[in-house]
């Protein structure tokens, strides 16, 4: 089969959510769902990331088939280059506007996740053959759930976070409830690698399918077999995204593949445009669009505006402010939120009516 619409459509939903989720306008009024866990548990922001990830796993299965998956110096090399140029912008994100020093910097991030993973299943895909991929994702799932059960699953004591301790000091880490917790730590990154791997080989499945038909079916049974592994495992292992446990990465690669089949039957079976065309726009350029927004709503902070009662708000709170006088604040909220996504949406649509493409 021709590669699927239904992916650059995922991509770009996930990238819209990634906004939605990111960008409210009050931390303190935000609807439930919009919200990751506490802990334990799984809400619908919890799947956004790992659908990310899935997805550019997916990618990857088209990028390196025009080099047919065969290692050499050459993929070598840009495997290299765009894993660190990736890990670097991130890095850049967490230090933007610079208002933080050095000494206090976190050093892990969304992206500079995406660029462990893509380093390490970049080099799995090109080196092991595809029943030793398939080997290689189980072995890290169960090696990760043997690990973390030995150790421990709560916030105060995990492996995860004694790893991280040692690798990037409590300055450099993440603040998760007033614990000094990564949620994109190292460590935690392994089993990632395993959701990216997984977004491989479920769009190989599906791209060697006969016809679109044979192909929901495969997504639905491999979506039903995730989902039930998933939460069987979930009886031991609890489901936690920051500390993306194996029982995580079935659950939400069960999802991925639901969304995919959904994807598939609005791009390529019912082609209903007027639901698919956004997100197609929103998936040409997904990690540019997610740096730019980051950019744009960090650059809030640099801007001060006085109130007539000498109170002095940022921008970001004080459109919020504004927002407040007519509305509820999490309703007010939301509306921040969904404004920044319609305003990525047209610079998207820009780039898409251009044919411009900017790869991170």
């Amino acid at each position: 089969m021709t590669r699927f619409s239904a992916l650059d459509a995922m991509r770009g939903f996930t990238i819209a959510a990634m906004i939605l989720v990111n960008t409210p306008g009050d931390w303190n009024y935000v609807y439930s769902p919009l919200l990751h866990s506490h802990w334990h548990g799984l809400t619908a922001t919890d799947l956004v990331f790992p659908f990310f990830i899935f997805i550019i796993g997916s990618a990857m299965f088209f990028a390196f088939k025009k080099i047919d998956y065969c290692f050499s110096a050459n993929s070598f090399n840009h495997i290299v280059k765009r894993s660190v140029t990736i890990f670097l912008i991130g890095l850049f994100l967490n230090a933007f506007p610079f208002l933080v020093d050095l000494d206090n910097l976190r050093i892990m991030g969304v992206l500079q996740r995406i660029a462990l993973c893509y380093f390490f299943a970049s080099l799995s895909i090109l080196l092991l053959s595809a029943n030793q991929l398939r080997v290689f994702i189980v072995i890290i799932l169960c090696a990760y759930a043997l690990v973390m059960s030995f150790f421990g699953y709560s916030l105060e004591d995990n492996i995860v976070k004694w790893v991280d301790l040692s690798l990037l000091g409590e300055n450099h880490m993440y603040a998760l409830h007033g614990s000094a917790f990564d949620p994109e730590g190292v460590l935690s990154s392994i089993p990632a690698i395993a959701s990216m791997l997984i977004g491989f080989e479920v769009t190989k499945i599906l791209y060697q399918s006969e016809n679109v038909k044979e192909g929901i079916k495969k997504l639905l049974w491999i979506s039903c077999v995730f989902l039930v592994l998933g939460y069987l495992l979930a009886l031991e292992i609890p489901i936690n995204k920051s500390l993306w446990t194996s029982s995580f990465v079935l659950i939400s690669s069960g999802f991925a593949c639901l969304f995919l089949m959904l994807f598939v039957l609005l791009c390529d079976v019912f082609r209903i445009k007027s639901i698919t065309y956004p997100f197609l726009v929103y998936g040409l350029n997904p990690l540019f669009i997610y740096v730019i927004s980051w950019l744009w709503e960090s650059c809030y902070k640099l801007i001060e505006i006085e109130l007539n009662n000498h109170l002095i708000l940022k921008l970001g709170a004080f459109i919020q402010w504004n927002l407040v006088q007519y509305i509820s604040p999490i309703s007010a909220s939301l509306l921040y939120a969904v404004s920044h996504v319609i305003l990525f949406w047209f610079l998207s649509l820009w780039l898409y009516k251009k044919h411009i493409v900017i790869k991170i």
